[in-house]
């Protein structure tokens, strides 16, 4: 069996990990250095990334600027609040409002014996390709409804997307409609209404 003797490059490692074990103030010692490091180069990082906000100075517009607009320092871009635009509820697009209608009566029917596969595929035309992984695991003996009772209402309207409710027999659901191409909406989420 071979003697392990303190030569070597293996005996010059084993000591400096052996140092900040002999004590609890060495211990202490080296945790406080490497912390010390830590912010050091954290400090460093974040003064070479670039000049950032002024200090005590909040992201965004100036009190004085009209909404969506932002002042900018001399030499800055100006830069513009992302804010998603809200269009009258009558602005709504007949074709969304009809592709949640037909999804709600779909998303209904599942007459006993229906599987989740048959159930979804009846849904596939008018969801989001990633919804519908979502809806391929959901058993349709537990859907609620059974059949539309009235007409889709926009509740949120948006270039691009509209929130709509259509009332069931059994729950009042709201959809959410996305623009996946030029006239062509599908629904990427639902929820019972409040």
């Amino acid at each position: 069996m071979p003697i392990r003797t303190r030569r070597g490059r293996a005996a010059a490692y084993r000591a400096l990990w052996e140092w900040p074990l002999h004590s609890p103030v060495r211990l202490f010692f080296v945790v406080v250095v490497v912390i010390a490091i830590a912010a050091g180069l954290s400090y460093l990082s974040g003064s070479l990334g670039g000049p950032g906000p002024a200090p005590g100075r909040a992201l965004g517009p100036a009190p004085s600027a009209s909404p969506g607009t932002a002042t900018a320092a001399p030499g800055q871009p100006t830069i513009t609040e992302l804010r998603p635009q809200s269009l009258p509820l009558s602005a709504a697009p007949p074709v969304a409002l009809a592709v949640a209608q037909r999804w709600t009566q779909a998303w209904a029917t599942h007459p006993p014996g229906t599987t989740p596969a048959q159930w979804s595929a009846g849904l596939a035309p008018y969801t989001t390709d990633e919804y519908l992984a979502v809806l391929a695991s959901v058993d349709p003996a537990n859907v609620p409804g059974s059949r539309v009772t009235g007409p889709p209402q926009a509740v949120d309207v948006r270039p691009e997307a509209v929130r709509v409710q259509v009332p069931t027999d059994a729950v009042r659901l709201e959809l959410l409609l996305v623009q996946v191409g030029p006239g062509d909406w599908r629904v990427s989420g639902y929820d019972r209404a409040s």
